[in-house]
């Protein structure tokens, strides 16, 4: 039988997309807010169903990536656990990770792409430049685990292989971090493995990072996201923005409707989208942070989703989360 997201019955409404007064969508999924301890506060549907994390795993393979032993620190470890947007400095820092490890481009084996940054992509469309590997949102996660196959002494070819040392360290350290082996290992778009885990064990491991003591490998990675946000995204990417409005919250989202985010006191928060959209996903982790208690002022535009006309607001995702009481579930 095939494994895949909740099923209707474990599920609830997330939030309705409405247009001139009509609800022309509903979003269903699961989401939950866990307190420094990983209790939760609040849990919307099947809290404790396994999801595939995709992107937002990254900050928990960067920390694998530094145990298996790569050399990683600021830029460097903020574009590991990040989806980078293909600006310039971003492929700087991609081709330095590279040469620090002997390597090059070439040995990179994400998907060709070209640069999500809608400046830097046309400009490069105008120069004539083709889709790279280097320009795809998870060469810095590639480069890392590259770093760490040659640190091992291990054969680069196979640095994506689930069976290698260093995809065998990632995965124990993600099994570490959301304390749950589910056995479920899958390919992410990228090329690279990707472990299911349950969605509560998610923001739980989020929590661990915010609040890991300094020298850790924990620390070190949330430490840079929220140093150098603009590695982790890019210019106006939603994790980048959220990151430098709410400085010590740590956000990061993932393909099909993912998010995560802790706050510094170890108050963490995600969500799964189960039909795969993310319009709404840095609004709900916005809102369930601040169910917490955690002061999210800062970043009020980015509660506001229009729905837009003609280039015109008219209308709005209107989010369904209600403030709960501790352990409530809805």
């Amino acid at each position: 039988m095939t494994k895949g997201v909740p099923g209707l019955e474990s599920v609830r409404e997330l939030a309705t997309v409405v247009r001139g007064g009509f609800v022309e969508s509903r979003h269903f999924g699961i989401a939950v807010a866990v307190d420094p301890a990983g209790t939760p506060v609040v849990a919307v549907g099947d809290v404790d169903a396994v999801v595939l994390p995709r992107s937002t795993t990254k900050p928990l393979q960067a920390v694998g990536c530094i145990v298996a032993g790569a050399v990683l620190s600021g830029e460097e470890a903020a574009i590991t656990a990040g989806s980078h947007t293909g600006e310039d400095r971003h492929v700087a820092v991609v081709d330095r990770m590279l040469a620090s490890a002997g390597l090059d481009r070439g040995t990179l084996a994400c998907p060709p792409d070209l640069p999500e940054d809608e400046e830097t992509r046309n400009r490069l469309i105008a120069a004539g430049i083709e889709p790279s590997r280097v320009l795809m949102n998870c060469s810095g996660k590639h480069a890392a685990m590259l770093a760490a196959t040659v640190a091992a002494g291990n054969d680069t070819s196979a640095y994506l292989d689930p069976a290698s040392p260093v995809q065998k360290t990632i995965t124990a350290e993600i099994e570490r971090l959301t304390g749950a082996t589910t056995g479920i290992v899958t390919v992410d778009g990228c090329g690279a493995p990707l472990v299911g885990v349950p969605l509560r064990a998610l923001a739980v491991s989020f929590g661990w990072l915010a609040t890991a003591a300094a020298g850790t490998p924990e620390h070190q990675v949330a430490e840079a996201m929220r140093q150098h946000p603009e590695y982790v995204g890019g210019r106006g990417h939603p994790n980048s923005l959220v990151m430098q409005a709410l400085p010590g919250v740590i956000a990061k989202g993932g393909a099909e409707g993912v998010i995560a985010m802790a706050a510094p006191d170890g108050h963490a928060v995600a969500v799964k989208v189960i039909d795969g959209s993310p319009r709404a996903t840095t609004a709900l982790g916005l809102t369930l942070l601040s169910m917490c208690g955690v002061d999210v002022t800062a970043a009020a535009e980015m509660l506001e989703v229009p729905v837009l006309g003609g280039g015109e607001p008219v209308g709005a995702i209107e989010l369904q989360l209600q403030p709960a009481r501790r352990g409530r579930t809805v």
